[in-house]
């Protein structure tokens, strides 16, 4: 994964990405995620489909937590 980009990011961790920003899986259905945590205006849907993931899908989970592509890289893998 290209380290610069937040295009070709592993299904396996963009769900690390969110369980390490403080999100949980709150529900399964039909091949998508719900993930939330408290403070969150709506929650963040994962398509458990698709994999990478979409740039655009990141880029909205980032604006929703409202977090930077910097604090994308430093929470996946710096803590």
């Amino acid at each position: 994964m290209n380290t610069h980009k937040l295009s070709n990011v592993p299904l396996a961790d963009y769900r690390l990405f969110l369980s390490k920003a403080g999100c949980r899986a709150v529900s399964i259905e039909g091949g998508h995620e719900k993930w939330t945590k408290p403070g969150l205006l709506r929650p963040i849907i994962v398509q458990t489909h698709v994999d990478p993931v979409p740039e655009f899908i990141i880029k909205n989970a980032l604006r929703t937590l409202g977090l930077t592509k910097k604090d994308f890289f430093m929470i996946l893998f710096c803590e």
